[in-house]
């Protein structure tokens, strides 16, 4: 799963809901770290956006989230 996540999207989105223990590059070889997994999962699966928004980075177009449920439907005319 590692070799999968975008990293810089990980560190950016982690450090907006005010997590900054991950650094900002990774390699394969930090997964024998202890200290380096536990900071992983916890960005990875203990973060939880509750009231807010979500922000294409292709377009700016901004998704809002209420009670941690996002909403991503598209208006009429940008259809």
């Amino acid at each position: 799963m590692f070799v999968k996540v975008e990293w810089k999207a990980l560190v950016e989105a982690s450090r907006t809901l005010g997590y900054t223990e991950l650094p900002e590059s990774a390699e394969a070889s930090m997964l024998d770290s202890d200290e380096f997994l536990r900071k992983f999962h916890h960005a990875l699966l203990e973060l939880h956006l509750e009231d807010g928004a979500l922000v294409c980075p292709e377009t700016g177009r901004k998704f809002p989230v209420s009670k941690g449920i996002p909403n991503m439907l598209l208006h009429e005319d940008e259809v």
